[in-house]
């Protein structure tokens, strides 16, 4: 991760700059909502990379609920 802005070319100011200007599109109230909503995107699909690709995620599920 220490490495992506140096491949970019992106030095400090640029990612102030950058984030600044989400700063004023989003708002700062709106920001939070954003990540959240891209934590839970990330969630489900690292989850979805885990289960076995020859059953669907609904066949998981019933199978996980008749384990319990």
């Amino acid at each position: 991760m220490y490495y992506l802005p140096l491949l970019l070319g992106l030095g400090t100011p640029e990612l102030i700059l950058i984030a600044l200007a989400i700063l004023l599109l989003f708002g700062a109230t709106k920001i939070p909502e954003i990540m959240k909503g891209i934590g839970k995107g990330i969630k489900s699909f690292k989850k979805e990379m885990n289960s076995t690709d020859d059953e669907a995620p609904s066949e998981k599920k019933e199978k996980d609920s008749d384990k319990q």
